[in-house]
């Protein structure tokens, strides 16, 4: 195992519940990326101590998840998720156990977890307890469940889509009998929310291999969101040329997700997935914007900022480059940096000029667009004398 040593304010959680005789560890997440050689995010600690000691050992704790004996201790400005020995019971909703039982045995709360490689706890003398195998599976760089998949799925249906997610982040690859598993109850994705849906697939685009996309579809964990199911692992392979940002990736899948006819709209796709309006929007645009031709003059470029502003024209830039090559991003960068106007508000004239020349309603709008459309042709124009001169003379004509 990689030599990372816990920071001290988690060593004092350990060190505090051992010091009144209870068993304590750490486990999962944080387990398996020491191993892997990654300094962990987030800390977590698995103990025999019961929630309300865990809140009297350590005053101005968070009571955050009594119910299934999660206490967040906080020390400082650091936080520590405590949760007490537990076995589950039960999952009516294929998400949720319906009973928590509170136990005394490490092995029984390790059963409980997903996979084998988040099922490794570490004790404060560095010892580590691996009853499933998780150390040999991140040596061979394989996810698997933890005792029967199929019954793991059943428990918690979103488990299949973490089995992807961790393929993609840490580029390991799937157990045969877990594949096998997250095929056969691909159906019970029916049953989650959107929103945990939405967050997984976004969680795997931003990986370093998004096409492991190409699976999930493939399996069948999307189609209450797509028309059909298609081949994709080819063309997911050019998410990976654009920033790993979630509105440049979404927007890149919808464009491939249509030319494949898995979709017939990206704004029906994200709505469906409870995406922000925000980021409809620019997926919907790019998707648009990518029908039409690129633009060619700078002229072009500042019409459609015009149109559809900045943030759509960007991604649609950056998607027309990664998908089908080209400059766009640097011909638009390049309109950026110049500062020419391409928007009324740019302009060096507004409505209030305009009023003091007589102009009212639809005909003031008109002489803006007018006067916009004329500064996006001759930029060095937008000067504000020369602009109501001209609204001016147009006006009297």
């Amino acid at each position: 195992m990689a030599v990372i040593t816990p920071p001290s304010y988690v060593r004092q959680v350990l060190t505090t519940l051992q010091a009144h005789g209870n068993a304590a560890y750490l486990v999962g997440g944080c387990v398996r990326d020491m191993i892997l050689g990654v300094h962990p995010q987030d800390w977590d600690v698995c103990t025999s101590a019961l929630p309300e000691a865990v809140l009297a050992l350590f005053p101005g704790s968070r009571p955050t998840g009594l119910q299934h004996g999660t206490v967040t201790v906080v020390l400082g400005a650091h936080q520590v998720e405590v949760t007490t020995f537990r076995l589950e019971g039960g999952y009516a909703d294929h998400r949720h156990p319906d009973e928590v039982r509170f136990v005394g045995d490490l092995t029984a709360d390790l059963s409980r977890r997903d996979f084998t490689i988040n099922a490794i706890a570490l004790s404060s003398d560095g010892i580590l307890v691996d009853p499933f195998g998780g150390v040999q599976d991140l040596r061979e760089r394989r996810i698997r469940c933890v005792g029967v998949a199929e019954e793991r799925f059943e428990e918690d249906a979103l488990r299949m889509f973490r089995a992807l997610r961790f393929s993609a982040r840490l580029g390991f690859e799937i157990e045969g009998s877990t594949m096998a598993a997250i095929e056969e109850k691909a159906p019970l994705a029916a049953t989650l929310a959107p929103e945990r849906i939405r967050d997984e697939v976004e969680k795997l685009l931003l990986t370093r291999q998004p096409e492991k996309l190409a699976v999930l579809i493939g399996a069948g964990l999307l189609d209450r969101f797509l028309l059909r199911r298609a081949d994709l692992e080819f063309r997911l392979l050019r998410l990976g040329h654009l920033p790993r940002k979630a509105l440049f990736r979404w927007a890149a899948l919808c464009v491939l997700l249509e030319e494949a006819g898995c979709i017939d709209s990206a704004e029906r796709f994200l709505g469906a997935l409870r995406l922000d309006h925000r980021s409809i929007r620019c997926c919907s645009d790019c998707v648009s914007l990518l029908h039409t031709q690129p633009p060619v003059s700078r002229a072009d470029w500042k019409r459609l900022l015009r149109v559809c502003g900045v943030d759509s024209a960007d991604c649609a830039a950056r998607v027309r480059d990664a998908l089908y090559g080209g400059h766009c991003r640097k011909a638009l960068r390049e309109v950026l940096k110049s500062g020419e106007c391409f928007s009324l508000k740019h302009l060096a004239v507004g409505g209030d000029d305009l009023l003091a020349l007589g102009l009212r309603g639809r005909a003031l709008g008109d002489m803006l667009n007018f006067l916009l459309d004329y500064v996006i042709e001759f930029p060095e124009n937008n000067r504000r004398e020369l602009l109501l001169s001209l609204a001016g003379s147009t006006e009297e004509n």
